[in-house]
This record gives structure tokens, sequence and C-alpha cells, in this order.
């Protein structure tokens, strides 16, 4: 099986947007790949995040992608920050990158901009993240757009280093996520839903009730059309609908659009499907939630399972630019 490895943030309460678009595929993709995953906490330190607020935030995630059913006899999943190898081999990569190419990175460029103090953790972050995806001798990296130029730069980390000192990394390819949701913002269905970008009515959170799903979804922006189509570009607030009822029923969009007549009962569909879908994930939530203990030893179990392949990556990198070892 190809091996994987992706990463999720613990910057947030996850939305509909993490689960459809990027918890979902990962438990699909642990079935027929040798998948690793991360939390990655290190990398939420770019954020101005409560440390308090940062700790049960991690927690939190792997409570859901393991509610989720990220099974731990089908993957690794653990936090980034239990492994220091991820720390070293980034300071490795950092002394082969340039900082003219982190100077070009288009979303430091973004993040950075009109700021009169920017953290450098947020300039050499792409780094480290290439570190996370080269210790494990990755073959496979699910991306979207706005993170094929962190793959790149990693695929030419590798490369610059393989050709400096000898061959440590495996070179992984970019791949396009088999599955997975774009869910946009009820209120504003040209973004994406997003935990960064303040719109309480336009998110539905996997942990929502019942009664703020269907508030949510009857207040969603639609169109003053009457026809219900799949149409993301002229018609993007009810092919956004489309894309939440595809997303809870494995069927296409535009097969679902076919069965309605009219908005009100696609959002009425729309409002049941989801509630049918995250009713068993939030008690599965809770039942952990009031087993940590057990959370924290399926992580400790999945760090010590990552160590054996990012151990030996980080020691021939040591090697390979002629650190000493300890005798």
């Amino acid at each position: 099986m190809a091996r994987v490895v992706s990463a999720i943030q613990p910057s947030g309460t996850i939305h509909l947007g993490n689960y459809l678009g990027a918890i979902q595929p990962w438990v699909i993709a642990q079935k027929d790949h040798d998948a690793f995953y991360s939390i990655a906490d290190l990398h939420a330190l770019t954020l101005d995040i409560d440390p308090v607020e940062l700790r049960a935030n991690t927690l939190d995630t792997a409570i859901v992608l393991f509610a989720a059913g990220l099974d731990p006899d089908l993957c690794t999943l653990f936090v980034q920050s239990h492994l220091h190898e991820h720390n070293e081999l980034a300071w490795l990569l950092e002394c082969v990158a340039s900082y003219g190419e982190l100077r070009r990175m288009t979303q430091f460029k973004d993040k950075s901009a009109n700021q009169e103090s920017v953290r450098i953790g947020l300039m050499t972050y792409p780094v480290l993240m290439a570190a996370d995806i080269l210790l494990y001798q990755t073959e496979q990296v699910p991306v979207g757009d706005d993170q094929r130029q962190h793959l790149e730069l990693a695929r030419d980390l590798a490369i610059r280093f393989n050709g400096r000192y000898r061959t440590v990394f495996r070179v992984p390819e970019a791949v396009i996520p088999k599955v997975g949701a774009r869910v946009m913002d009820l209120q504003s269905p040209e973004r994406k839903m997003s935990k960064s970008v303040s719109s309480p009515q336009g998110t539905i959170n996997i942990t929502d009730t019942a009664d703020e799903i269907d508030k949510k979804v009857r207040r969603a922006v639609t169109d003053t059309e009457s026809t219900v189509v799949y149409d993301p570009k002229a018609r993007p607030g009810i092919s956004n609908l489309l894309v939440l009822l595809s997303g809870t029923t494995g069927r296409s969009p535009s097969d679902l659009a076919e069965e309605f007549s009219s908005y009100g009962s696609l959002k009425a569909a729309v409002t049941a499907s989801l509630v049918d879908t995250l009713t068993p994930l939030q008690e599965r939530i809770q039942e952990l939630r009031e087993d940590t203990g057990y959370v924290m030893r399926l992580l400790n179990e999945g760090a010590d399972k990552a160590r054996t392949i990012a151990s030996e990556t980080l020691s021939n990198a040591k090697d390979a630019v002629g650190l000493l070892a300890r005798g």
C-alpha cells in the first residue's frame, strides 16, 4: 500500500467543511493506504492562540478524529509535538532552504501583508511541513490548491538534500483527494466554510444541535431562481446545499438536484441528512470526552509507531550532513 501523510491543525471548533472535506477522506484512505495522520499543534503556534485553548483543542481534535472512524489498527494518528524528530529534521532542512524561496511562499505573503510584526515561524513553517512529510518516506500527499506550493517546496528540499549529501528522502507526489466535498459558507457561498472567518450563521459545527442545524440551513443564502440545479458558478448557494446532501448521502449533486422541485424541500432534506449523520458522531464524541485517558493511550501508541520510522529517517539525515553520533 502506498504511504500517505496528512495533517490537521487544532485551531478551533471542527466544522462541516473540515468533516466532509478532510476527515471523511482520511477515514476512507486508511483502508487502502499506509496512512500517517498528525494533529499539527506546532503549526498552530504561528497563530495567536491561548496555551490552554491549544491544549484543549489538540485533545478534542483527536477525539473527533477517532469518533469519526480513524482506526488505530488501520492508520497511525499522533500529535506532531510528541515527536521531537519533526523539529530536528526541520532545522536540517532549513539549512538547505533559502530565504528567497520561503519569502516567495504565497501564504506567507498573504498573511504577512500590512503587518508591522510577523512571527518568523510564519515564514519557516513550510519547512516544518516538509519535515512532517519527508520523515515518513511518504509516497503520496493529498493537497488542495492552497497547499500545492508547500508540497513543491518539500519536493525541492528533498531533491536538493539528496543531491548535496546522499539519498535519504523519498520524493513525494501530490495527489488530488479522491473524496471530499468543497463546502462553502452558508451565508457567503462564494467562499469556503472556515474556522478563521467569523460567520456564525454560515458555519455548521459538527457539535451543533438539530435545532441549530435547522436554523442555519433554512437561512442559507440561495438565489431568486425557482429551479434546483447544480451549477456552482452560476448558482453557488443552491449548489452548496446539494454538496452538503451529497457529502452525507454519497450521491452526486447533479443526480440529487433532479429530485427536488423547490428550495424548501431541498433544505428540509439537507437538514434531515445532516442530523442523521452528525447525531451518532456527536454521541461517540461525548463518550470519548468522558474517557480522555483512553484517547491519550491511543495517541501515545500512535507516536511510538510513528517514531519507528521517523527516528530512522532523522538518523540517516543527521549522518548524511556529518553530525557526530553519540558513542
